[in-house]
């Protein structure tokens, strides 16, 4: 079932809105809001504007992901995986981009860089304990990387 919830939205950038682009589309596209073209350059970190400000209620996080496209075709990729924008953020949202690839990419103004999509979380009440054999025993146990297999 899908929910929806206001968001405040203030758009400094040249571009339209964020938008969904389908009725099943679960993000927005975030556009680069530069004044000209930028050379991205291979292995090398960006920190791209979008001229977007929001606000959003508590128990809501805008999670910032990668544009499948870009990332296949170009090696275009965020630096920090998901990025997360807290609730109480009130300042622009901006994209860590970093190029994979051995050869520069060029991004023009207003190109869409990555998606946002808002998600329900959970904040941990935390129960301290003094010892490992406070935690429950599971099947799993300390078994780490790699544990199942490969």
């Amino acid at each position: 079932m899908m929910k929806n919830c206001n968001v405040k939205i203030l758009n400094k950038s040249d571009y339209p809105l964020p938008e969904y682009q389908t009725q099943g589309s679960a993000g927005v596209d975030l556009r680069a809001n530069i004044e000209e073209k930028l050379i991205i350059m291979p292995k090398k970190v960006y920190q791209i504007p979008t001229g977007i400000f929001i606000e959003m209620p508590l128990g809501i996080e805008a999670q910032i992901r990668a544009r499948s496209g870009l990332a296949l075709k170009h090696g275009l990729a965020l630096v920090n995986g998901i990025g997360t924008i807290d609730p109480d953020y009130r300042g622009e949202i901006k994209i860590i981009l970093i190029n994979l690839l051995d050869r520069p990419y060029q991004l023009e103004p207003g190109e869409r860089i990555a998606q946002m999509v808002f998600s329900e979380y959970i904040k941990a009440d935390f129960m301290a304990v003094a010892s490992i054999e406070e935690l429950e025993s599971s099947e799993r146990g300390d078994g780490g990387f790699g544990h199942s297999g490969k």
